[in-house]
């Protein structure tokens, strides 16, 4: 794809808006541990529909909340979940992606947005030691806000005086923060780490290089 002809007018871009899960770094790195007590209530449980590989490979992906939607766990299933993961947090250590380290010599307004249990996500920006690299941070936790990605966003635009023009978000899911960024008629990118199965009709890179082409 040229990006000159898919983003918004080449209008340079003054903030970057990153998402978190497999976007800064590979949750499957972590999962197993992470999700071992979570992945054995499900089994055990046994209440939801389709198989446990594809409710293991979701929960990596999408939020506890709309997985337990998208496989109708059953009200105490669902409870139960909550109740482990809004406990949890992961202390051992994560790799982010090794492109991830270019995106910390880019002068622009910073941003990190992601969607989880507050502790949990408080704890890999800990370990992942993501603190000082961006200029704020935000976690939208369903379990205690109504607040969405695209609430937040333009939030972040009204705070720090940005026009949509002027924003690029990026992220893994084109449910979530790039149909977010779409609404609000914010440029978004596609990260696709291993370049296998990139969504069509979307700006996508699969290294951070790329990036710049963007902005």
């Amino acid at each position: 794809m040229n990006p000159k002809a898919i983003v918004s007018d080449k209008v340079k871009k003054k903030a970057i808006i990153f998402d978190l899960d497999n976007t800064i770094y590979p949750v499957a790195s972590i999962g197993t541990k992470l999700f071992d007590g979570l992945f054995k209530l499900i089994e055990n449980d046994n209440n939801f529909q389709g198989s446990i590989e594809d409710v293991k490979d979701a929960i990596q992906r999408k939020p506890f909340q709309d997985v337990a939607r998208d496989f109708r766990f059953s009200d105490d299933l669902t409870k139960a979940g909550l109740e482990l993961l809004s406990d949890i947090e992961y202390n051992d250590v994560i790799k982010p992606f090794d492109d991830y380290l270019l995106t910390r010599q880019l002068d622009y307004l910073k941003f990190l947005v992601t969607k989880g249990f507050k502790k949990l996500q408080e704890s890999k920006i800990r370990q992942l030691s993501l603190e000082n690299d961006f200029d704020a941070w935000y976690i939208v936790d369903p379990a205690v806000s109504n607040l969405t990605k695209k609430d937040v966003f333009s939030n972040i635009m009204e705070q720090y005086h940005l026009a949509a023009e002027d924003v690029i978000v990026v992220g893994d899911d084109i449910h979530s923060e790039i149909q977010a960024a779409k609404d609000l008629g914010i440029d978004a990118v596609v990260y696709n780490f291993n370049g296998v199965n990139a969504p069509e009709g979307y700006n996508v890179i699969s290294h951070y290089e790329e990036l710049k082409d963007y902005l």
